[in-house]
């Protein structure tokens, strides 16, 4: 079963590791250009997933979470994952401190997503009106014994 077909039917991960693991098979199919929406509650891997996201892309260095600053942004000249070239960016958003959408616009994330970019958003509930149609969304929680599930929806 190919990575895509497994996340729409739900994954269960037993570590930070495997969360990663699968987050970086799915960066290999990855569209540039592609929102993903991460959704579920604090503690549940959204920031470990980011990490594997990055490291599918060839993105190293270290990513954490964004709370804080609201977003930052990762670049690679590697030639590694979807989109080919060099020079891809992704770049995560947590929205938990945002109160809507239109604080986005004040902090002009727009202007940083050159192609070939990726984005994740951590607590997209919060800018749902700013995130495109076409926006991958996963669910995130879990599940008994402290094991992870993810789900494309």
């Amino acid at each position: 079963m190919d990575i895509l077909s497994q996340l729409r039917a739900g994954v269960i991960t037993g570590s930070a590791a495997e969360s990663q693991a699968l987050a970086e098979q799915l960066a290999e199919v990855l569209p540039a250009g592609t929102v993903l929406a991460l959704h579920g509650d604090l503690g549940v891997g959204k920031t470990t997933f980011v990490q594997g996201l990055a490291r599918g892309l060839g993105i190293g260095g270290a990513v954490t979470s964004p709370t804080f600053n609201v977003f930052t942004l990762h670049r690679s000249d590697c030639g590694k994952g979807a989109g080919g070239g060099g020079g891809r960016m992704l770049a995560h958003l947590d929205a938990y401190r945002l109160e809507g959408a239109g604080q986005l616009e004040d902090l002009m994330l727009e202007d940083f997503l050159v192609m070939p970019w990726w984005l994740a958003v951590e607590w997209p509930e919060k800018i749902a009106d700013w995130l495109p149609p076409q926006t991958w969304h996963f669910d995130l929680g879990i599940v008994d014994g402290g094991r992870h599930s993810i789900r494309l929806r």
